[in-house]
């Protein structure tokens, strides 16, 4: 259904349609912030062996396996709430509780804090899916670039203050107090969804029967699974450890939570506001195309940093790739929700975004042991050309989707 469909909105009702997303992507960037990107640099700034930081990464699980009850999300509608809005108040309000809990743990054993930190990503992860099915059953085409400008915006400011801000300060803040700041931002980010009238902007291809997860459609969408999992996996090969290849290089905790966690989220929050508009105005690939290209480059530089043993090269190749990266979100996300537009939006987009996260977990994982064992040079001349091709097969399945969109319309016109 085209936006032209829908009723004329003004500006100010426009961005007032797109602030319950946009908060809500801000509780995902800051709680996954904190939970993966900031503990590993607390436990490697603590003499913690890279192969070990590395399993850290398998909070991230729930995130790749959602796919496994999605249709569930899909199926059932809890009482009162809406259908989409019910699951994103009930996760959400499980991930406050647990990060409640876990803020009184500092002294618990590492088995029972590890348990609940993938406690809390699995309610962040299941709010996650609910909430772009939502987009895609309330959002038309044209308008969804700019709710992926949202949700880059919001996991940007997120990771600024999870990834950032809370490492930054986390010597003098401590366990608790960052714990709770995390679980009171994701209570206030809440409110704003309450309001959103899910029920009235529905759009009519989201009205057909939901069915149970079937394993067909996951063959049927394989290609573009394996596709967007190479690229998710290849592109935290190439900028994903760059926080810990920084540590390495001498560069002090806070300034690495600065660069990767603050500066970051910020460079990400402008370049996602940006290329929002640039994915309408100069088009979908050529972006993907240049801000690829300097994303490899900054590998390139990273290479020259770990050889040379410089942290200020590094410092410089690592805001090169984020400043890069920042211009692929809108455009990757913006097919994903194209791709997973059908009857099953919640199933759709975990097997697409979910199910490709899983098959870029062993590398996720393995990253920071395999950088040890081979040196961080070796390193990134490997993950560079891996970079590169994940990026050339994923621009490819993109063009032909938006050339079979392109011969759709010709033939309804």
């Amino acid at each position: 259904m085209r936006d032209s469909a829908l009723p004329r909105e003004t500006g100010l009702t426009a961005l007032a349609r797109l602030a319950p997303f946009f908060c809500l992507y801000i509780t995902f960037g800051t709680t996954l912030g904190f939970l993966i990107s900031g503990a590993p640099l607390i436990l490697r700034a603590r003499g913690v062996e890279l192969a070990e930081v590395g399993f850290l990464q398998l909070i991230n699980l729930p995130v790749g396996l959602t796919f496994l009850w999605a249709a569930l999300v899909d199926r059932l509608r809890l009482p009162r709430l809406p259908h989409r809005l019910g699951w994103i108040v009930l996760m959400q309000g499980g991930a406050i509780a647990l990060l409640a809990v876990l803020s009184r743990g500092e002294a618990w054993p590492l088995p029972t804090q590890f348990a609940l930190a993938i406690a809390t990503c699995f309610c962040v992860a299941t709010m996650d899916i609910a909430l772009e099915a939502l987009v895609v059953e309330t959002v038309g085409p044209e308008r969804r670039p700019y709710v992926a400008s949202a949700k880059l915006c919001g996991a940007s400011l997120g990771g600024i203050f999870g990834a950032g801000v809370l490492i930054a300060e986390y010597d003098r803040l401590g366990w608790e107090v960052s714990v709770l700041a995390v679980a009171v931002l994701n209570a206030l980010c809440l409110l704003p969804m309450l309001f959103y009238p899910e029920r009235r902007l529905r759009l009519s291809f989201s009205r057909s029967a939901r069915g149970a997860l079937d394993f067909g459609r996951l063959r049927l969408l394989g290609g573009r699974v394996a596709v967007l999992g190479l690229y998710f996996a290849a592109i935290f090969a190439l900028s994903g450890s760059n926080n810990l290849a920084l540590l390495d290089l001498g560069v002090p905790l806070s300034e690495v939570g600065l660069v990767t966690g603050g500066l970051s989220s910020g460079i990400n929050l402008v370049m996602a506001l940006v290329s929002g508009f640039l994915v309408r105005r100069v088009g979908t690939l050529p972006l993907i195309t240049v801000s690829a290209a300097g994303v490899a480059a900054s590998g390139l530089l990273m290479l020259a940093a770990a050889a040379a043993g410089s942290p200020g090269l590094g410092i410089a190749a690592a805001i090169l790739g984020i400043l890069c990266g920042g211009g692929l979100g809108v455009p990757v996300f913006n097919m994903i929700y194209r791709w997973a537009q059908g009857p099953q939006p919640a199933t759709d987009y975990a097997l697409l975004f979910g199910a490709a996260f899983f098959a870029a977990m062993p590398l996720r994982v393995g990253a920071p042991a395999l950088a040890g064992a081979l040196g961080w040079p070796t390193y990134f001349a490997l993950a560079v050309p891996l970079y590169g091709l994940a990026v050339l097969l994923l621009r490819r399945a993109i063009a032909r989707t938006l050339e079979a969109d392109q011969a759709a319309d010709r033939a309804a016109a």
